[in-house]
């Protein structure tokens, strides 16, 4: 018997239906390649990634380290300019002060001098006062 038209059209559907399936499924096992290679991209970007930053990790602290050492250089040679400041300072104190002890010394002996004749010139005339009137009488 002859096949209608209507069963070999659905033959030819039932076979490109076939042939549709049997791409698709060859379909799924290539995206399941691409995932798997997307996958190993992504691990071995990461891998990339971390050695990087290790790299610049490593780069910081030696940057790091060195601009420590600088700053404790520096700090050292402040240090001891600023103690040179210091005793030359305390020098220049010192000589001011013992030559302000030196004036105020010299002062107070003519304060000392002076008050000895202004007590003897005030006895004097005391003195004399007092031997005018005895005398005079």
């Amino acid at each position: 018997m002859p096949a209608s038209p209507f069963e070999s059209r659905m033959a030819r559907l039932e076979g490109t239906y076939e042939q549709v399936s049997q791409r698709l499924m060859n379909i799924d096992p290539r995206f399941d390649g691409i995932d798997r290679k997307i996958d190993a991209l992504d691990a071995k970007l990461d891998r990339k990634i971390d050695l990087r930053f290790d790299a610049l990790d490593k780069k910081i602290d030696a940057v790091r380290e060195a601009l420590d050492k600088k700053i404790d250089a520096v700090r050292e040679v402040l240090d001891k300019k600023i103690d040179a400041v210091g005793e030359a300072l305390d020098k220049k104190i010192d000589t001011v002060r013992d030559a302000l002890d030196k004036k105020i010394d010299t002062l107070d002996a003519k304060i000392d001098q002076r008050f000895m004749w202004t007590i003897g010139v005030v006895v004097t005339t005391w003195l004399t006062t007092i031997a005018s009137i005895y005398l005079h009488h």
